[in-house]
């Protein structure tokens, strides 16, 4: 974990409340996709984890959604520096993916399947990854996939885009030999359920320090207690115990 301040080259709606944000700073602690950074803004308390949804070596991008007081803040930054921690939580493990990974995303769930993909791409493998929404007006990124090289799928709750139904019903269809998943719980829960192969998915927890001191973001798994932000929030699909 490092921390630092990275001035803000971008800040621009993709949708009517998803952003896109670029800040430009020390970005040599993001090792993986999958991993977060965590925001501080004035006037709030807690920090905003985000994840990273690419990086080079000087410029992160993050995509966020407008979901309560901090992001709205973020929303309306322009300009200026933030303080950012970077390098946080254990990202995804491309070692794993065989041949042909399937990458599932929901909603804010798909930035970091980008950075993902992209190294899977460099990796040789052949990805496919599907994007699910509720309807049209909230897909996001679909082009930037393809433009990686990744076959793209998009589902939408209400059809108005693409296969009509959630990211399960259009995985029916595919031939992968391991899987790749960030998103809501629900979804989560149902692609653990219906997808055959082994896999690794991204949990979405509330942290409270974002870097396993607190130990506010604790779940149950079968090896016992892991924290979220620090042992995840990538978890092997072996090791994870759902509450009933």
């Amino acid at each position: 974990m490092k921390q630092g301040f990275f001035e803000i080259i971008e800040n621009v709606p993709l949708t009517s409340n998803v952003y896109r944000m670029k800040l430009r700073g020390d970005t040599s602690d993001i090792t993986a996709p999958g991993q977060f950074i965590n925001i501080k803004l004035d006037g709030m308390y807690l920090r905003r984890p985000i994840s990273v949804c690419d990086c080079d070596s000087e410029v992160v991008t993050i995509i966020y959604k407008v979901v309560g007081k901090g992001t709205e803040a973020m929303s309306k930054l322009k300009s200026g520096k933030l303080d950012v921690l970077t390098g946080l939580g254990n990202g995804y493990d491309t070692s794993l993916s065989g041949d042909k990974p399937l990458l599932l995303g929901g909603g804010v769930g798909v930035p970091p399947l980008y950075l993902l993909a992209k190294k899977l791409i460099s990796e040789g493998k052949k990805v496919s990854v599907i994007l699910g929404f509720n309807t049209k007006d909230e897909v996001f990124y679909k082009e930037e996939f393809e433009a990686l090289g990744a076959e793209v799928t998009v589902t939408t709750v209400d059809g108005s885009f693409g296969v009509k139904g959630f990211v399960t019903d259009a995985a029916k269809d595919k031939d992968y030999s391991y899987y790749y998943t960030c998103g809501p719980e629900p979804m989560l829960k149902a692609i653990y359920k219906s997808l055959e192969t082994s896999g690794q998915l991204s949990f979405e927890e509330r942290m409270g320090c974002g870097f396993g001191a607190c130990m506010g973001c604790s779940c149950k798994t079968v090896t016992g207690y892991k924290r979220i932000c620090k042992d995840g929030p990538v978890l092997a699909k072996e090791d994870i115990l759902w509450e009933k």
